[in-house]
């Protein structure tokens, strides 16, 4: 891709934003700006992403990422509204890398109802380790409850 190329634009103008949005995090965190000034930039950036996949695109790898932009709009800047939520998956995507080498590794979970039994159990045990709680305790909870039952694995407070 040529930088200067109309194909080019719309990738440089998304990426200008989210850099913006990574900016103004990095000055919310150092208190460089008020909540309520977070609150304008927020919504500039916002809007300005908004204007921007607004247009329909003719080259279809600028309509591909347009499209799995308007996708996920609703959660581009989710990370400017929760203070502390990380702006990228990399954490959970490091978290669970040992379970899909193993699958890989193992061949295991062949069948569709085999992986998603895999990926609930990966994600129970992984957010037991990482809020230090007992899985032991959790799983039982689980296994011996005689109806279905919904976990509260949101972090605990301290």
């Amino acid at each position: 891709m040529v930088l200067g190329s109309r194909v080019g634009r719309f990738p440089l103008r998304v990426q200008s934003i989210l850099q913006q949005s990574l900016r103004l995090r990095s000055r919310c965190h150092q208190q460089q700006i008020s909540p309520r000034g977070l609150a304008v930039a927020r919504g500039r950036l916002e809007a300005a992403m908004d204007r921007l996949l607004q247009t329909d695109y003719r080259r279809a790898e600028n309509r591909r990422l347009a499209n799995h932009l308007r996708r996920e709009q609703d959660v581009l800047f989710s990370f400017l509204h929760c203070p502390g939520l990380d702006a990228t998956n990399w954490r959970a995507e490091q978290a669970i890398r040992p379970m899909v080498v193993t699958r890989k590794v193992l061949g295991g979970n062949r069948t569709p109802a085999g992986a998603r039994t895999q990926s609930i159990l990966v994600s129970i045990l992984q957010t037991c380790r990482q809020q230090r709680r007992r899985s032991t305790q959790v799983l039982q909870q689980l296994l011996c409850s005689p109806q279905s039952k919904i976990l509260d694995l949101t972090a605990p407070t301290r």
